[in-house]
């Protein structure tokens, strides 16, 4: 059996299981990993190469980060102060926080920006009592991150990969905002979305029993925990747990060194400091978040070097003929895109689909920027599913089940594809 299609056998049944939860999540994730090592398609180094990526430092980094904001009681001040201002209206706690990562999102990561809003709403969230929740929330701060891929050049891999690829060939280049004509429109939808019928679908949907965090001991009067009367050390500690992540947030925009590395070295200060015990920094630590980060490497490695993600685009590209029009042809690849995105990083969707696309322009006469626009967009918008982009899988941390991902990140995405494909004829040359 051609390797290619032994990976779409076990990305099919990883799906299977993904959705049954028959197993927990993060043994489906080890177990697509180890099968696609045994039965060849991929090298057993390769299946397990993503756990040392840079990304999965930056995500224990950052929880780390944001579990000592909450041990020094730094988060609780920070969530009583955002309450104050926004108040704890859920709906508008949703909207503050979409526009809240719209700027960040447009020039850090968007796993650099869910890494920073996901500790500013759980501390929101602890300080609320109980009027803000987990799960009303955490999946629409990765779902804003993810959008905020759309706004600039440099938000997301695949604009730079499009962007060299055009440069490389001689072709017409995109403008530092002008993939922000999709973006712009996309958080629109989104806060749209999240305040009507996504909100409403989560209240239904997630019929899961959160899981709150312990509050803070009051004093002995009865007052608040953020009223408390801290020691020297006390406050000493949160300053350092404040200005760890301060200095993160400056790293991330510097990008004087990896995410990764800054992450990993604020998390390193903040047990040094006493912020947060070791103990503590590994009881506290999401693992579910990182083994499934780490395992999505491995299948979506399998998908790439087996040749599956090639054999589904060109097969797909072939049945439409040499008579196909300028957007049929993006709307299509971008559905090629979208479904691929879900399984697989967004930085292989793109390097896997945009020379096809590219190449397809050329051979039919269509303007290459377009095409490769339409791609790149479509690659940076995966919500379906908890493995589909850092930012979402980081939402874990909410308690969502994989299904929960399908019915309120599913049906955002079917919307988030077909506001782009519409959107074609008006922001592209077609």
């Amino acid at each position: 059996m051609e390797p290619s299609t032994i990976a779409l056998i076990i990305i099919g049944i990883m799906m299977l299981l993904f959705i049954s939860e028959y197993i927990p999540l993060a043994t489906t994730s080890i177990l697509a990993c180890l099968a696609m090592a045994i039965f060849g398609v991929i090298p057993f180094t390769t299946a397990f190469a993503g756990f040392g990526s840079d990304i999965v430092f930056l995500m224990a980094g950052m929880i780390t980060v944001g579990n000592a904001l909450f041990e020094t009681g730094a988060a609780p001040l920070f969530g009583k102060k955002i309450i104050s201002l926004v108040g704890t209206n859920e709906k508008v706690f949703i909207a503050a926080l979409i526009v809240v990562a719209i700027p960040i999102s447009a020039f850090l990561s968007n796993t650099a920006t869910a890494a920073i809003m996901l500790p500013l709403a759980a501390s929101s969230i602890g300080a609320s009592g109980g009027k803000l929740t987990k799960k009303n929330t955490y999946m629409i701060v990765g779902m804003a991150a993810v959008t905020g891929g759309g706004l600039t050049l440099v938000s997301s891999p695949p604009q730079l990969i499009a962007q060299n690829l055009l440069e490389t060939g001689g072709h017409e280049t995109m403008g530092f905002f002008d993939i922000g004509m999709f973006g712009l429109p996309l958080f629109a939808l989104l806060l749209v979305y999240s305040l009507t019928i996504g909100y409403r679908l989560q209240k239904k949907a997630f019929d899961f029993e959160e899981t709150l965090e312990a509050p803070a001991p009051s004093q002995a009067d009865g007052s608040a925990p953020y009223l408390k009367v801290y020691s020297k050390v006390e406050i000493a500690r949160m300053c350092i747990s404040v200005a760890v992540l301060v200095l993160c947030v400056a790293g991330f925009v510097s990008e004087i060194w990896s995410p990764g590395v800054i992450a990993m070295l604020g998390a390193a200060v903040c047990i040094a400091s006493g912020c947060i015990s070791q103990k503590k920094a590994y009881d506290k630590m999401d693992w579910t978040t990182l083994i499934i980060f780490g395992s999505s490497f491995g299948f979506a490695a399998g998908l790439e070097q087996s040749g599956a993600g090639l054999l589904i685009a060109q097969g797909t590209i072939t049945l439409l003929g040499d008579a196909v029009t300028p957007w049929l042809l993006c709307a299509v690849l971008a559905l090629i895109a979208v479904l691929l995105t879900n399984f697989m990083s967004s930085t292989a969707c793109a390097a896997l689909l945009l020379p096809i696309g590219i190449f397809s322009a050329i051979e039919l006469g269509y303007d290459v920027r377009s095409v490769a626009m339409a791609v790149a967009i479509a690659a940076s918008i995966g919500y379906a599913t908890p493995m589909s982009t850092p930012p979402m899988t980081m939402t874990l941390a909410g308690g969502y089940r994989f299904k929960d991902y399908i019915k309120m990140g599913g049906l955002f995405n079917i919307l988030a594809y077909l506001l782009i494909i519409a959107l074609f004829p008006l922001v592209l040359n077609l």
